[in-house]
């Protein structure tokens, strides 16, 4: 039994009547880790468990870490997770409560990630957040439930963060014929680590990240997000941390869906019915969710 499961490919009405075509959303939101990372994850998990692996070891205080967790429960496999100082009391909470061992180490990810890859041993599989072909891989299953239902869209629109979204959307696509089909990928104006890249004609690290959408605070995005701009239309587009929220809110009202800002940043783009979308007439968009999204926080961020 896979440890995600098939969401709902849902038409907006809303979305739809606003950029006049027909927009279709696939409600990763609903995995029962909360975000669409338990499917890469959890793939990844059954296959170093049947390679032997005895725990499994994480760094990341958000969607990733959840998803580790998610899947070591259901396997009966050991988690620790290590997450930086800077991560949410909610966030340790729900990591704690799927069983996982917390451990608070630096005050960024990078810190985070150094003492959990010392943590290693022979018998512990290390699950990256987003830089592994097996997460992409398991990524991927998302598109193929999508064509399975028929749909076959002329742009996907999705959020980046360190690129794993990206580059199973990709593999997706690719598997299913679809090598030609444009993704738009949308981040907030100060996570702004994919259009570094593009700017710079490969991935560098950004030195200054700041915002919201903290689950799309990757200082450096991965090779192969990069890499996908050189084989297929990869259009950047940023957002405000307002814009993302704005987006959040709506959503939820349109939808009756509660999403983080990191996934508002990809609606957004379709709320401000954006140029960029005129050509395009059935469009798919990566509902990516968000484990630790409470209305209380998008409500306090818009008040502030």
């Amino acid at each position: 039994m896979s440890l995600s499961i098939h969401t709902p490919l849902l038409e907006s009405l809303a979305l739809s009547q606003l950029n006049q075509g027909r927009v279709w959303l696939k409600m990763e939101a609903m995995q029962p880790s909360g975000s669409f990372k338990i499917r890469g994850i959890g793939h990844a998990c059954e296959v170093h468990l049947a390679r032997g692996a005895r725990r499994f070891v994480s760094s990341s205080g958000g969607n990733a870490g959840l998803a580790v967790a998610y899947a070591g429960r259901k396997l009966g496999v050991p988690v620790v997770v290590v997450v930086p100082g800077t991560t949410s009391s909610r966030a340790r909470h729900l990591l704690i409560q799927q069983g996982a061992e917390v451990i608070v180490h630096g005050q960024s990810w990078a810190e985070a990630n150094e003492l959990a890859l010392s943590l290693l041993t022979e018998q512990d599989a290390f699950i990256h957040p987003f830089d592994d072909p097996l997460l992409w891989e398991g990524h991927a299953s998302m598109i193929d439930e999508v064509v399975a239902e028929g749909l076959r869209p002329d742009a996907v629109v999705l959020s980046v963060g360190g690129g794993g979204l990206l580059a199973g959307v990709d593999e997706g696509l690719r598997r299913n014929n679809m090598g030609h089909v444009p993704i738009v990928a949308v981040e907030t104006e100060g996570m702004a680590s994919y259009r570094a890249a593009i700017d710079a004609g490969k991935p560098v690290p950004v030195s200054n990240l700041s915002g919201v959408a903290t689950s799309l605070g990757a200082r450096q995005v991965c090779q192969r997000a990069y890499d996908v701009t050189q084989q297929r239309q990869v259009l950047p587009y940023s957002v405000s941390d307002q814009e993302a929220v704005n987006a959040c809110l709506r959503f939820l009202d349109d939808q009756r869906t509660l999403v983080e800002p990191a996934c508002g940043a990809a609606l957004a783009l379709l709320y401000q019915q954006a140029p960029l979308l005129d050509n395009y007439h059935h469009i798919l968009v990566i509902v990516c969710g968000g484990s630790t999204a409470t209305l209380a926080t998008l409500q306090s961020f818009n008040e502030a």
